[in-house]
């Protein structure tokens, strides 16, 4: 009886699967190459000399540009994790 239930057991065990569908890994992609965008638009703007000021770290691209870019990223994360692709309406 014991022995009969242990094979049952083990012909039960459950499927691997992912936890999101490909829709959601597609979203998730577009989202971090966005968020990459924002931060390779924030960095440079540096001086070689620590003497001379560069107006160039105020720029648009650096103070709204980007961190908008990056949180929209966020944004879209956040959206592909919480996208339900398998609802039907």
């Amino acid at each position: 009886m014991g022995e009969q239930k242990r094979r049952e057991r083990e012909q039960e065990k459950p499927e691997a699967y992912f936890i999101f569908e490909k829709k959601n890994y597609i979203f998730m992609a577009v989202g971090l190459a966005v968020i990459a965008l924002g931060y390779l638009l924030m960095a440079g703007g540096g001086s070689d000399n620590p003497e001379v000021f560069n107006p160039d770290i105020y720029s648009w691209r650096r103070i709204h540009l980007a961190p908008s870019l990056v949180l929209l990223g966020f944004g879209i994360e956040v959206y592909a994790i919480l996208l339900n692709p398998s609802k039907k309406k």
